[in-house]
């Protein structure tokens, strides 16, 4: 589908409902409503405990309900003090999401019970296989005795609701999509990738036949560091950080077919703007694709290097991304 298409198309949702102004969408078939902006609980890993709390309750009281969280982020600590941060809160008004990076049936039910504890909950509303790269690691994942048993089992259980997984690469994506029938899809929808190369297109049309909610991750990137740029922030890639071209960028993704909700960049002020540009949701238009195309030029992928290991099957680690904060005992690139 060309983006002019997607334009064409775009028109507001009628079943869209506001909290506090936040809409909050279908997500795919589940039947469940989310905010359009996720909280990413990697944005925890440098703040103290009081100043989490805050922002966790703050943006529940601007109509979020969705918080996402992986045991990667900081090596636990971000599920620790989301865990902590999301005492007071009525646990049925919000959906908790949480991901593993195991690929073996023992490692996620072991991973699944840290994460339980440490978020002070008996059930997560989604839970995602989490960064798949290759075809391997996801066939690996199916098994025998690979991670979706122990998923299944945990469904079974009341332990999750909602099976998904989170992928960087197309080649994993398709084929975890061939293998079984997720509810969930969270992939890299923004757009410098998909403006400049098509990336998420092939990811986004499986998602809309399957009837899978689509989470986009990286909703404002720029693409990588370009040389001689400053840095404005130790990230690992450049994000729109103006009001008007945060609310451009998210708009971008909200108005891809299927997507449900973005995770904005790991930091508080970058979560409150995606909070404002929630409030104004309409779809893109031609001349927020004008100004976006000028965003992107240049901007290279921040996911070549897994598209590299996915082609050549490659399971090696390899030098990441200079100030990726993601630690924890993942050795690959951008986990």
């Amino acid at each position: 589908m060309t983006i002019e298409r997607v334009l064409a198309e775009s028109k507001p949702d009628p079943t869209i409902e506001r909290v506090a102004g936040m809409p909050r969408r279908l997500l795919g078939r589940t039947g469940q409503r989310v905010s359009i902006v996720g909280f990413p609980g990697l944005a925890l890993h440098a703040e103290e405990q009081e100043k989490c709390t805050a922002s966790i309750h703050q943006a529940f009281a601007q109509g979020v309900n969705y918080y996402d969280v992986a045991p990667a982020y900081g090596n636990g600590v971000c599920e620790t003090k989301l865990g902590i941060g999301l005492q007071g809160i009525d646990r049925s008004k919000i959906f908790l999401a949480c991901k593993t990076k195991k690929r073996d049936r023992e490692g996620v039910r072991q991973e699944l019970e840290n994460s339980l504890k440490s978020l002070k909950t008996d059930h997560f509303d989604l839970y995602q296989m989490h960064h798949l790269v290759t075809v391997p690691e996801v066939k690996q994942a199916f098994g025998p005795g690979g991670a979706l048993e122990a998923f299944l089992k945990a469904k079974e259980e009341g332990k999750i609701k909602y099976i998904g997984f989170s992928a960087h690469t197309t080649k994993a994506a398709l084929e975890a999509m061939k293998g079984y029938r997720y509810d969930t899809v969270m992939f890299p929808i923004n757009f410098t990738e998909y403006l400049n190369r098509g990336f998420g297109k092939e990811v986004l049309e499986l998602a809309k036949q399957q009837g899978a909610g689509v989470i986009s991750i990286k909703p404002m990137s720029r693409g990588a560091w370009p040389e001689g740029v400053e840095q404005t922030r130790k990230w690992w890639y450049r994000s729109t950080e103006e009001q008007e071209d945060v609310t451009l960028s998210m708009r971008f993704a909200w108005s891809q077919p299927g997507v449900a909700a973005g995770i904005p960049p790991s930091f508080l002020d970058l979560l409150e703007k995606a909070i404002a540009a929630a409030k104004d949701d309409r779809p893109v238009t031609a001349a927020d694709l004008t100004r976006l195309r000028e965003l992107a030029a240049g901007g290279a992928s921040i996911f070549t290097r897994d598209e590299e290991r996915a082609a050549t099957a490659s399971l090696h680690p390899h030098t990441a991304h200079p100030d990726h904060p993601h630690d924890g005992d993942c050795p690959y690139v951008m986990c």
